[in-house]
């Protein structure tokens, strides 16, 4: 699966929470919703988690250098578990102070602005519709056919759509909360419902931040290709007369577009250097060809000798019943 920045995706989710937070910051500051408040921040926060993916973006671009040989790719992979840091601690600790506040001291929904929050609440909703319908279709270029959403949201290399997608999946949730608080205390009177709801928003997106630094952190400690893209490798490797034997293999994600192979084959000893060489160049053209992300291949050509490596017996490692 090819990686993507999902620019597109970025920006429209961009464009989209800076005009819904302003509209609600306006109903808030006129109704006095708590719910609404939450929302406006969540929006904030959103806005700035986009604007932080753009950078890391662009930074990611640099060229590699000699403190950072293997280049600036995992910049990315920063700046999403930035994201899920402030998604945590600015979007959700607020939003569930805010509710612990208003469960204490209840606050009355202005009733000369009553409708306010439930437009600003339809019209988000539909925009933030718009916004994941963009993520989504950025996804589907890259997603792997038959692939489940949480299998791309847990496998993809390139953070931003996982990103994006979680945000906007989120977001409209949390409007959902957010017209079921406001809504049942104009129905009720009751300003309890309103905190519920803003309680509710605010644990919505501290599970959110929870996924997506569990997600990021495993980026940034460094994973692997993926079984299909593994599988791919060593085909590649072995799919030919010039090697005798893989006799072993790492492969490392340098960034969401680069990955790394590192690998041991055997080649038949009666090889001159000059044979050798050939042999390595149309090893890494198979690779290429086979999984176009693998831009940094090492091959150590050697001997395959068996004497050294003797197979273990069954009884090493197969356990005799109690029978």
């Amino acid at each position: 699966m090819s990686a993507s920045g999902g620019s597109k995706a970025i920006i429209a989710a961009f464009l989209a929470n800076m005009g819904i937070a302003l509209a609600k910051f306006i109903a808030w500051a006129l109704s006095g919703s708590a719910s609404m408040l939450a929302e406006a921040i969540h929006s904030i926060a959103d806005s700035g988690n986009q604007l932080l993916l753009m950078l890391g973006n662009r930074r990611a671009t640099r060229e590699a250098d000699r403190a950072h040989p293997f280049g600036y790719g995992r910049e990315r992979y920063v700046s999403a578990f930035v994201v899920s840091i402030i998604l945590f601690s600015l979007g959700g600790l607020f939003a569930v102070y805010e509710g612990v506040q208003k469960i204490v001291d209840p606050h009355e929904i202005d009733h000369t602005w009553w409708w306010l929050p439930l437009a600003v609440l339809v019209i988000a909703i539909v925009l933030e519709s718009f916004s994941l319908r963009t993520a989504v279709r950025e996804s589907n270029a890259v997603r792997e056919e038959g692939q489940s959403w949480l299998s791309f949201i847990r496998r993809s290399k390139a953070p931003e759509l996982p990103v994006v997608l979680l945000e906007d999946t989120g977001a409209l949730v949390g409007l959902t909360f957010a017209l079921f608080g406001v809504g049942l205390t104009l129905i009720t009177g009751d300003p309890l419902f309103d905190a519920l709801g803003t309680l509710m928003i605010g644990l919505l997106l501290i599970v959110i931040a929870i996924v997506l630094a569990i997600e990021t952190k495993s980026l940034l400690i460094g994973e692997g290709a993926s079984r299909a893209d593994h599988d791919r490798i060593v085909d590649a490797i072995v799919d030919g007369p010039d090697v005798e034997k893989l006799i072993h293999i790492k492969t490392l994600y340098l960034g969401p577009d680069e990955l790394m192979v590192a690998a041991k084959i055997a080649l038949t000893a009666d090889k001159t250097v000059r044979e050798a060489a050939a042999d390595i160049d149309e090893i890494e053209r198979r690779i290429r060809d086979a999984v176009p992300a693998a831009r940094v291949i090492y091959l150590e050509p050697d001997v395959y000798r068996p004497a050294l490596d003797p197979q273990p017996s069954t009884d090493a490692f197969v356990f005799p019943s109690s029978d």
